[in-house]
């Protein structure tokens, strides 16, 4: 088992699990529901469900980074960023991961990666060229957490049964009425196998969004205690936040759907429904853990 100083959090431990098991039950189900209405195409929901899960896991972040414009970059194209790097792993303890840079204005970061042997962190030339040096180490470190709490991971693999959903759905509904599109059970399998579909979204959809606002807030306080300097995160995410509020439409919404991913959600409701379907916390919410955390150290 791989050590390093971040902060335990038996909360987010748990929340994991539960989330895993919860998901892991709903495949299943999925799954099995799907072999009762399609009996033709059993074989091909299963393989495509196999190959789908071993894409997910080995390359999904790989993907994700390819996706958001990440580059990788040596310490002679990126010495400061690569110093920041490398002061929070020696401080946490682990081994340093891949370092990029994304060409975007918006101010953002993530880490992607199954382990820590495989993990890349990602800095935004927008968020490197407003933080200062302290912030961007509370920002590095906050990302970093999550590979060390390997809710990464957990993630990756929780957000694979919405996809699977909808892909085995249309591959099981187009292999089924192949085979028996005069069948009188073919008007119920249209209707049967998407509202089966929908349900194990949005169930899975659900869970995923309450872990990832909780892992945010494990993500901030352990990044707080590992730096020992709460009110410079807290200092990064509101001039994080300020600043992407005056990033222009267009390209919060190109950086919307990696939301689960950033530091800082690209763009978030204000409607209490909203924010029940976020990736993230709120701001204020965020900001007074931080408070309560700086009141605790100066009490030691």
């Amino acid at each position: 088992m791989n050590r390093n100083r971040f902060a335990a959090d038996r909360g987010l431990t748990t929340r994991m699990v539960v989330t895993m098991f919860l998901i892991g039950l709903l495949y299943v189900v999925f799954v099995g529901a799907l072999l009762a209405l399609l009996r033709g195409s059993w074989p091909m929901i299963l393989v495509i469900a196999g190959l789908l899960f071993v894409a997910q896991f080995w390359f999904s972040d790989r993907i994700a980074a390819f996706s958001m414009g990440a580059r990788e970059v040596t310490p002679e194209e990126a010495p400061e960023l690569h110093g920041v790097v490398d002061r929070i792993c020696a401080l946490a303890d682990m081994p340093k991961p891949r370092v990029a840079i994304a060409d975007s204005d918006v101010p953002n970061a993530f880490a992607t990666g199954r382990n820590q042997k495989n993990t890349l962190v990602c800095a935004t030339t927008g968020l490197l060229r407003r933080l200062e040096p302290d912030e961007l180490e509370g920002v590095i470190a906050h990302e970093l957490s999550h590979v060390a709490h390997k809710d990464v991971a957990v993630m990756t693999i929780a957000s694979f049964l919405g996809i699977l959903a909808g892909v085995i759905t249309r591959i099981g509904l187009w292999g089924g009425f192949r085979r028996g599109g005069r069948d009188a059970n073919a008007a119920m399998i249209a209707i049967l196998v998407p509202l089966v579909s929908a349900v194990v979204y949005a169930i899975s959809f659900l869970l995923t969004r309450m872990l990832s606002r909780y892992r945010e807030l494990s993500a901030d306080r352990s990044a707080a205690l590992l730096t020992g300097r709460p009110s410079s995160l807290a200092s990064a995410l509101t001039k994080v936040s300020g600043q992407i509020a005056r990033i222009p439409t267009e390209d919060l919404r190109r950086s919307q759907p990696f939301n689960a991913f950033y530091f800082a959600p690209a763009l978030s409701g204000g409607a209490s429904f909203s924010r029940l379907l976020s990736t993230h916390p709120t701001l204020e919410a965020r900001l007074e853990q931080l408070g309560r955390i700086t009141a605790e150290l100066d009490r030691r």
